[in-house]
């Protein structure tokens, strides 16, 4: 390597050591002059002249935290603080094609958390209007429903419904961030191997356990839907 190339490796490294520090001296500098969701953030020849460092660094810096949803740029109002999007850099993450057994594994676990937690949301917060809209979308489920292969439609369609009967955003956030990973399982071929346990609740045995159960049974009512759909990968 020669010299003007270490030189130009270093000068890298350095300015991405600043841009860092500069990245969390804007985070501190929002919470300790309490700014708010909605609030305009100093201008650029601003914040270069508090924090004493050039544009371009506080250029790059601002642009890391609209990149993780921080602030965002409104029209003729410049740069303001926003609600952060949790959900968005993972989203951009998203590939189950390069993605481990492991990985999907932790994935799949993380969604059976996450639909047996929400079983108290579901109860508490369940309208007749949701239960005639999810005997709906059941109509159609095999007799026979403990034998019949993973169906990608009816499965988004179905517990979509119930991350929105839940009433929490981020949960519903999260099954859409899911989904990619849903899909690509489903097409790989991996869930057409059957379950070792050939009797597992059904959606309607579970669309059942909220109209006449109780939160206790729903949990372990989709702890066996679910175990069961993922032993078709992991066994």
């Amino acid at each position: 390597m020669s010299a003007l190339e270490i030189k130009q490796s270093l000068q890298t490294i350095d300015t991405s050591s600043l841009v860092d520090k500069v990245e969390r001296k804007l985070i501190e500098l929002l919470i300790s002059k309490d700014f708010k969701v909605g609030d305009p953030i100093p201008k650029e020849v601003e914040l270069s002249d508090i924090l004493g460092v050039s544009r371009t660094v506080v250029r790059e810096a601002l642009s890391r935290l609209k990149t993780v949803g921080l602030i965002e740029t409104k029209k003729k109002r410049g740069a303001v603080l926003t609600n952060p999007n949790l959900t968005s850099l993972l989203e951009k993450s998203m590939y189950p094609e390069i993605m481990d057994k492991t990985t999907l594994r932790d994935i799949f676990e993380l969604r059976l958390a996450l639909e047996i937690g929400m079983a108290d949301f579901i109860m508490e917060r369940v309208t007749k209007k949701d239960i005639a809209e999810l005997k709906s979308i059941v109509a159609n489920e095999p007799t026979i429903a403990d034998q019949h292969l993973f169906q990608i439609e009816q499965e988004i369609r179905f517990h979509g419904k119930l991350y929105e009967i839940s009433g929490n955003g981020m949960l519903k956030r999260f099954q859409q961030m899911l989904l990619p990973v849903f899909d690509y399982v489903h097409h790989s071929g991996l869930l057409k191997k059957m379950p070792k346990s050939r009797k597992f609740v059904s959606h309607k045995g579970i669309v059942d356990i909220i109209e006449n159960g109780s939160a206790e049974m729903l949990r372990n009512a989709m702890r066996n839907h679910l175990e069961n759909h993922f032993a078709r990968i992991f066994e």
